[in-house]
């Protein structure tokens, strides 16, 4: 594990147990891999491997994503800081925290508290050594939590109105049944004077939206696939990596693509940590993902049932993907 940089800018809470992961990860498994269809959570594609695949796919022609959102953030992060007036930036996922430094500078880093939030230790701590070498001005908080969780912060001392920031169409990871308490908790933890500013991708094209997560070079194949390894290690499977293929299938109904893996045959796989076998049968998909796409006046909608008031909306509209500034209301 990285060290906490050893600095009076940076302060570190830990709200999780030294077995949350392991112990996150064998219930979303077993769960997931005997309900019918399979299905489990995105987050175990990103170990050290996981996440250096998903950097390689922001960067593919067909995912315009994270490009669009970097090219709001710089067109839009001024008036970003003389709107909120913002003394505070808090980050949920905030992972390598890289677009999160168009913010930082827009705001000025001398004196701003920053706090990112995230389930890895890693990448805070590396993360938060850049950003107080790269700005020694700034006071930096790391909160390891679980931010799908009922979120508490660390008390800082008062430094005016906050920005809570949740970029990179995250939100889109939460079915529509949990994105109304997961929006609503934020709203609980916002203070009158604070803004909330979310990213997130917008319905288009259906193979524009299939290419996206399914691209020529098939790299988001072996991200997809690097699931299997990730349970190999972490639960002793026996999953064979070719015996899967990777499939992206827009949902129209729940409007949204899923990623998934289709067995090629049918297949007994053993989970030695969990004394599970699980069977497949040939053609069976396991949904490893699911990435909701919105229309802005869905997602304005979404976000006034959760208590949020859309201040502004900023559109990219080449790629579909909106920047959205809100207070609680």
């Amino acid at each position: 594990m990285s060290p906490t940089p050893n600095t009076r800018a940076y302060g570190y809470t830990d709200t999780l147990d030294a077995e949350h992961y392991v112990t996150a990860l064998r219930s979303d498994i077993r769960k997931g891999l005997t309900s019918t269809p399979k299905s489990t959570s995105p987050t175990w594609f990103y170990d050290a491997r996981g996440s250096e695949l998903f950097e390689e796919i922001t960067q593919l022609p067909e995912y315009p994503l994270w490009r669009a959102e970097l090219g709001l953030l710089r067109q839009y992060a001024r008036g970003i800081a003389a709107r909120t007036g913002a003394r505070s930036l808090v980050e949920l996922g905030s992972g390598s925290s890289t677009k999160t430094k168009l913010i930082i500078e827009a705001l000025g880093p001398a004196g701003l508290h920053y706090v990112p939030v995230d389930v890895s230790a890693d990448a805070l701590h590396q993360a938060g050594a850049q950003l107080v070498r790269d700005y020694p001005g700034i006071r930096l908080h790391a909160l390891r939590t679980d931010f799908t969780a009922p979120l508490v912060l660390p008390e800082l001392p008062e430094a005016g109105p906050r920005i809570v920031a949740f970029l990179g169409s995250t939100l889109g990871n939460f079915r529509r049944p949990a994105r109304g308490p997961f929006l609503r908790g934020l709203r609980d933890i916002m203070r009158p004077e604070d803004f909330l500013l979310i990213g997130a991708d917008l319905v288009k094209d259906e193979q524009e939206m299939i290419a996206a997560y399914d691209d020529d070079q098939g790299i988001t194949a072996e991200f997809d696939k690097h699931l299997l390894h990730v349970l190999n290690r972490e639960l002793d499977a026996d999953f064979d990596p070719d015996a899967f293929d990777h499939v992206a299938v827009w949902n129209s109904t729940e409007s949204h693509i899923e990623m998934r893996l289709r067995s090629r045959s049918e297949q007994l796989v053993k989970i030695r940590e969990l004394d599970l076998a699980v069977q497949f049968e040939r053609g069976e998909e396991w949904i490893t993902e699911r990435s909701a796409k919105f229309t802005a006046e869905g997602l304005r909608e979404e976000m006034a049932e959760a208590g949020l008031r859309t201040q502004e909306l900023w559109a990219d509209s080449d790629a579909g993907f909106v920047l959205v500034l809100a207070t609680a209301d």
